[in-house]
């Protein structure tokens, strides 16, 4: 059965698409799932740079959403009052004159080969990821959706920037698009202003817990692994009748070349082509295949759905995908689970210690570690970073609130000065006290990194310039030479 509904819809690209396309219930087939997540053409970038040379091949961003309080991980204050320093204590490093958290034993022995930086700031905002994706430092009227007037992120550059040779998409996001588990769709990790075919991939999961239902500020481990969306055939479709209905679909494209433009048309052909490459290759299929790993190495990251798709982000990278994302995210909404993430009103020592300091510092370690055996780690950026950070004095429900005047991020690998520490945070952790960092910094130092020009600019919905880090400037001091 063919079914084509609706009248024509002007999309931003100026294409000209039918609302839907069922070619005998295969959805996959309209271009309105995957093919567009995977969209990505050669590189055409506006007022580029002369390229330079970069030390990463890739970057994996481990993104804590909610607020990580980084004076209890990566910037404690033992010498501040106790409403303050709260109660863990700092222990030495594999890098010399560094201390993070008592509880961070594992990633302690990997700080020789990251750098802290310890004086972001940003004014966008509480709970605005924006700023921390693009460098675009704005406040903004709602923050439980998108619009396709922001500016890129980092990913969709990298996707923009894509030749697509490889068949593999260029930026993936894990485990799911940003606010699923809220029912909200948080700002930042799409393409904005570059259209929608520069969007990461997505890929879903299922999270579950041990013994539910989980309660808040009193978190269980979040189980669960991200899987490639509309990887798996319909049932009783074979590979000879998929290929039949991949004809069907050509000849229709034959007739909307008549239609529209021809460009565009060729741009959407090589989304879908992707798209049955997906579908049909065992390679590709395979990094998500996590029951062909060994048991150790699983349970090396952590049987948590933030491990699993790290391991995942790990066989990405190995495989050639340039950015990928992996979220530590809530998921009270729709299945109450999870209910705070890094957003610690409550109960903010005790959440840390007996659950997200031990899973983040088991999979963390287990990542650099796994990267490095493989001769990984040289050539790809981990990246640790969250939205904001959280207030110094401790609240009467033994919880830190929200604070973006001063917090931390990390990056290690490919790239990074191994043991450096930069900026520096009051007594307090309150505010910078020397060597402030925007958001827009901590861009340009990931694109520098990448060996992506960080003014390079690229060209908005009315066609101006923008600058990819808006103003941004890479710390040269946390970068090897």
């Amino acid at each position: 059965m063919l079914t084509m509904l609706g009248s024509p819809r002007r999309c931003c690209d100026g294409f000209t698409r039918r609302e839907t396309l069922r070619a005998g219930g295969l959805a996959l087939l309209s271009g309105m799932t995957l093919p567009r997540l995977l969209a990505a053409e050669e590189a055409r970038a506006v007022g580029a740079a002369v390229p330079r040379p970069g030390k990463a091949k890739s970057v994996i961003v481990l993104y804590l959403l909610g607020g990580a309080p980084t004076q209890d991980m990566f910037d404690l204050k033992p010498a501040a009052p106790a409403d303050v320093r709260g109660e863990f204590q700092p222990i030495a490093t594999s890098a010399s004159g560094v201390q993070i958290s008592e509880h961070l034993p594992r990633s302690a022995r990997w700080m020789h080969r990251a750098a802290i930086v310890r004086s972001v700031n940003h004014q966008a905002g509480c709970h605005n990821p924006l700023p921390s994706y693009t460098g675009y430092e704005a406040m903004l009227d709602n923050i439980v959706t998108t619009k396709d007037s922001y500016p890129p992120s980092m990913g969709s550059v990298c996707e923009y920037l894509n030749d697509g040779a490889s068949g593999l998409p260029a930026y993936v996001y894990m485990p799911c698009y940003l606010g699923w588990g809220q029912s909200i769709v948080r700002p930042g990790p799409y393409a904005g202003m570059l259209g929608k075919r520069y969007d990461p991939m997505f890929t879903e999961c299922s999270p579950y817990v041990d013994t539910p239902p989980d309660t808040p500020y009193h978190a269980q481990p979040l189980r669960g692994q991200p899987r490639l969306p509309h990887s798996d055939l319909p049932e009783a479709i074979t590979i000879d009748r998929f290929d039949e209905r991949r004809g069907l679909v050509d000849q229709i494209d034959r007739r909307l070349r008549q239609l529209d433009s021809q460009q565009t048309v060729a741009s959407f052909d090589r989304h879908r082509r992707r798209a049955f490459d997906i579908l049909t290759s065992g390679p590709v299929k395979a990094v998500f295949d996590l029951e062909a790993e060994e048991p150790r190495l699983r349970d090396r990251y952590g049987r948590t759905l933030f491990g699993q798709s790290t391991l995942v982000a790990r066989k990405l990278v190995e495989a050639g995908v340039r950015f990928v994302n992996v979220t530590w995210d809530c998921y009270w909404e729709r299945l109450k689970l999870q209910y705070e993430c890094w957003d610690l009103h409550e109960r903010n020592c005790a959440v840390l210690k007996e659950y997200n300091l031990p899973c983040f510092d088991q999979t963390y370690s287990a990542l650099l570690e796994d990267l490095e055996a493989r001769g990984l780690l040289d050539e790809t950026l981990v990246v640790v970073m969250s939205d904001m950070g959280r207030t110094p004095k401790i609240n009467a429900r033994a919880g830190r609130d929200h604070w973006t005047y001063c917090y931390s991020v990390v990056l290690a690998g490919a790239g990074i000065r191994g043991g450096a520490i930069y900026g520096a945070s009051d007594k307090q952790a309150a505010f910078v006290k020397e060597n402030p960092v925007s958001t827009g910094d901590i861009c340009a130092t990931i694109y520098q990194c990448l060996g992506i020009d960080p003014a390079m600019t690229l060209p908005d919905q009315v066609n101006r310039p923008i600058p990819i880090a808006h103003g941004g400037r890479p710390i040269y001091d946390i970068l090897a030479t």
